[in-house]
């Protein structure tokens, strides 16, 4: 009896080991045939994004410093003519004014078009970067034997174990690094074949 009560508790007792250990488990991954990516975070964290980041807010600083300056001659440029004013006949005055309110408009339109022309540059770095990518999605696609990625904003509730966005940035960082050097099919728009392997 007193054998078969210390077996009984020491079968107990492997019994209560192994129901404690089995929370510490880990759960196992979960495989999905749908990835989710954050593409603004993808983009904005991506060693590409923050060098066109970098070069944007350049050229946005440099026009700004321009629109000062023009600003500046500008209105000195205004207070000269009224101070002028009284001593010039009212046509002559007319015909001064005119043409620099004509010039103010053309300088203004030529720097909106310039404002517009970084705005463009930004969207154009973008798309730049996503066609750019296709193939590494392809190849992380395959990697994790999935069928699609979505935008995670197109997408109501998912698990966060199929957000995509950090493999693939560093995936990205690895073969596009910045982006300055990169293959004529991708500079040209054109997105490059995928190719087999991870």
């Amino acid at each position: 009896m007193a054998a078969r009560h210390w077996i009984g508790l020491a079968c107990l007792g492997l019994a209560l080991g192994s129901g404690m250990r089995a929370p510490a488990q880990e759960a196992p991954p979960v495989s999905s045939p749908i990835l989710t990516i954050d593409q603004d975070r993808l983009y904005t964290e991506s060693l590409w994004g923050k060098r066109a980041e970098t070069e944007i807010k350049a050229s946005m600083a440099a026009l700004q410093a321009e629109n000062n300056k023009i600003e500046a001659e500008l209105t000195a440029e205004e207070l000269s003519l009224t101070d002028r004013r009284p001593k010039m006949k009212p046509e002559d005055f007319r015909k001064l004014a005119d043409d620099f309110d004509a010039r103010v408009t053309d300088i203004r339109q030529a720097q909106d078009n310039k404002s517009r022309q970084i705005a463009a540059d930004r969207d154009k770095a973008r798309q730049a970067f996503l066609t750019a990518a296709l193939p590494v999605m392809a190849k992380l696609l395959q990697a994790k034997g999935a069928v699609a990625i979505l935008d995670n904003r197109a997408v109501f509730v998912s698990a966060r174990s199929i957000d995509a966005t950090d493999d693939l940035r560093q995936r990205l960082d690895q073969v596009l690094g910045a982006g300055p050097d990169l293959p004529a099919d991708l500079q040209t728009g054109q997105p490059a074949p995928a190719t087999g392997g991870n």
